[in-house]
């Protein structure tokens, strides 16, 4: 029958309506598809569960953790050798297919038949891509019929350039190993720009079995499948034959190193923020991974202070730095030790050491507080307390001495003699304020006034950092904001942190930081002072020469330095060490703060009350508090017996006598304290 052409057209434009509804359906298959399907836009997010990235307070990484991607080569830096060398190796059909290879499977189904060992495998880098971010390793049908399904979408959405890039930059290749740039490092201490044909090959072979075929494992099995991807890129035409055969004889010359960021830069201050991430995270949130934690820590200061603590520890001594910033509490330096790889313990969180005369702090806060004043004069000579006798630094006395001049020169009688007058609660309470004897109570018991108490360095340098903020407490932290996956803010310090809290009041705060100024200024910390601006601080030694401290402020920075022995020996040194080491750092790091002063010397008005001193009940006798011994020149005056049987008595040679302070109790004949009528 003859056809007209009017027939042919209507023909031809029914089978392109059909065609174009074919066409149709499939994008509609396509698009449905896709839409239950991850975007791939987003791969160059991806991050394997656990990961976590520990930054400084200025961005540079301090440690990777986790099996992360430690170094990424950015978009269009990548080597064209080391492209070539895993294209041949890996899919050399790359550039050809549109995700899944259907010719390589085949083609691997025939060499793996022939050769009856599964040597060739099938899967595309598109997939391998699709796999390793998006699905899991199972050797399922419905995992690979997922895994094709990603891979035609990556495809699609991203071109073959990004493809191979994220592929690289995320393929594991043993030995902790993730991507190129960090295999490129952890087996040969090179960048990836730098590898030689030899070193490409060798790491393109590495894929299939990763931990089997690393160079560090079987360095004969590496070099055999070093073989491989030279024959495959020679028949690829990316080098002759001249050039795979001297890669051929190359020898390994492995140079193995740490993966970059896998050690810390700062490990004793990291070991800390382990600890304390659980507190504000959720175990789901620490494993999804991606974490992106920007920390207090300086790390610029950070290694300042640990060449400090290595160069000026004395005597063979441990030393430890912790620095503070007073007005957010953010831990800008942590040094818990010389060395962490030889002893991780910190000694900065985990160490408890004597205080020593910088637990005075406490006993003077609380005293200001309760009226007392740095112009108030006390009697510096060695005297005991129910058998309890402090001697000064040297057996050195003064005699009478004004409050603030006794601390200048860090009198242990005079600070024991306050405890006294002040009363052990209110120091117990002024410590707890500021941090101290809240997880271990303090006793009431003299030794407490000049450290007998054992604490942290962090904890002592918190409680200076909150009185150099004018008596606002802000409770130490690592963290200044926390990311996840998606960027997303999961912690922030300005929102989620520690507002503070008025642990002591203004006046009190500004008069210590008076006084602790004329310690620096020239008393017993005189070695840790600045030209060029203020600093108030306090000298520590414990019992035995055991602990040494300095602990300073600027207004802007409460730093503490301790050196000592973890075995409790005896330093053999003075506290002049550690403020000399203090005085180091601050002299490094202190130019990045203007110069700023404490504010003045306050007018104190409060009135001192004795305590105990309120009204009794009718009826109630009570019997005067001890007050303590002084010793005096008169041989011929007996000791008072210790009211207490299970205190030694009281030194005889020369003998003490009671000493009644301005408006306590009277003596007895034996200078005994008698009872308030």
């Amino acid at each position: 029958m003859k056809r007209t052409r009017r027939h042919w057209l209507i023909l031809a434009a029914t089978a392109g309506g059909v065609g174009i509804g074919v066409a149709m359906g499939q994008a509609a298959i396509t698009q449905a598809l896709d839409a239950t399907l991850p975007d791939a836009r987003g791969i160059a997010r991806f991050n394997r569960p656990g990961t976590i990235t520990l930054l400084s307070s200025d961005g540079q990484v301090i440690q990777k953790l986790g099996p992360a991607t430690r170094e990424k080569i950015e978009p269009g830096q990548m080597p064209e050798l080391v492209k070539q060398a895993f294209v041949a190796a890996e899919d050399r059909r790359f550039y050809e297919h549109d995700g899944v290879d259907l010719w390589g499977i085949s083609r691997a189904v025939v060499t793996n038949l022939r050769q009856r060992a599964v040597r060739e495998g099938a899967s595309t880098i598109t997939q391998q891509l699709a796999r390793t971010v998006f699905l899991s390793q199972d050797r399922t049908i419905t995992r690979k019929l997922k895994e094709a399904a990603l891979a035609y979408k990556l495809e699609r959405q991203l071109s073959k350039e990004q493809i191979l890039e994220q592929y690289l930059n995320y393929v594991y290749l043993g030995s902790s190993a993730y991507g190129v740039s960090d295999a490129a490092w952890v087996y040969f201490s090179k960048t990836p720009d730098q590898l030689t044909l030899s070193e490409a090959a060798l790491i393109a072979g590495l894929p299939p079995a990763p931990s089997i075929y690393s160079p560090l494992v079987n360095p004969e099995l590496a070099l055999e499948r070093r073989s491989i991807v030279l024959e495959r890129m020679q028949q690829a035409g990316f080098i002759n034959a001249a050039q795979a055969e001297e890669a051929r004889r190359s020898p390994l010359n492995l140079k193995p190193a740490t993966p970059k960021y896998f050690n810390s830069a700062a490990p004793y201050f990291t070991s800390w923020v382990a600890q304390q991430l659980p507190r504000i995270l959720s175990p789901e949130q620490l494993e999804v991974g991606g974490l992106k934690i920007r920390t207090s820590l300086n790390l610029n200061w950070q290694r300042d202070a640990q060449k400090v603590v290595r160069e000026f520890a004395p005597n063979g001594t441990e030393g430890s730095i912790v620095s503070i910033e007073p007005g957010t509490g953010l831990v800008r330096v942590m040094v818990g030790g010389k060395d962490f790889n030889t002893s991780q313990f910190n000694r900065a969180t985990q160490a408890l050491r004597s205080p020593g005369s910088t637990f005075k702090l406490f006993p003077y806060a609380a005293a200001i507080n309760a009226g007392v004043k740095p112009e108030d004069i006390f009697n510096d000579a060695p005297r005991c307390w129910r058998g309890y006798c402090p001697k000064n630094f040297g057996n050195k006395y003064f005699g009478p001495i004004s409050l603030a001049d006794a601390l200048k020169n860090s009198l242990n009688t005079v600070a024991v003699q306050l405890q006294d007058k002040v009363g052990f609660d209110p120091i117990i309470a002024m410590a707890n304020n500021l941090g101290i004897g809240t997880t271990r109570p303090l006793g009431k018991y003299y030794p407490m006034a000049i450290g007998a108490y054992e604490q942290t360095i962090l904890d002592m340098t918190a409680a200076y950092a909150a009185v150099a903020n004018r008596g606002v407490y802000v409770k130490p932290s690592a963290f200044e904001e926390i990311r996840g996956p998606g960027g997303e803010v999961l912690w922030s310090r300005r929102v989620d942190g520690d507002r503070g809290r008025r642990a002591v009041d203004s006046d009190v705060a500004d008069a210590m930081n008076w006084m602790l100024q004329r310690v620096v200024e020239g008393g017993t910390g005189v070695a840790a002072k600045l030209n060029d601006r203020p600093v108030a601080g306090k000298t520590g030694t414990s019992e035995g020469a055991r602990d040494l401290w300095f602990i300073g402020s600027i207004p802007q920075l409460t730093t503490a330095v301790w050196f000592g022995f973890d075995n409790n020996a005896d330093t053999k040194s003075n506290s002049g060490e550690a403020a000399w080491a203090w005085n180091q750092l601050m002299t490094k790091i202190k130019e990045q703060f203007p110069v700023q002063n404490f504010p003045p010397k306050p007018e104190l008005k409060r009135t001192f009350k004795k305590p105990g001193s309120e009204a009794k009940k009718p009826g109630q006798n009570q019997e005067a508090p001890f007050r303590g011994y002084e010793y005096n020149p008169d041989p011929t005056i007996w000791a008072p017996e210790s009211t207490d049987p299970n205190q030694p008595a009281a030194p005889q040679a020369p003998p003490p006598r009671y000493i009644a302070p301005p408006g306590g109790p009277p003596v007895d004949e034996n200078f005994r304290p008698l009872p308030v009528q």
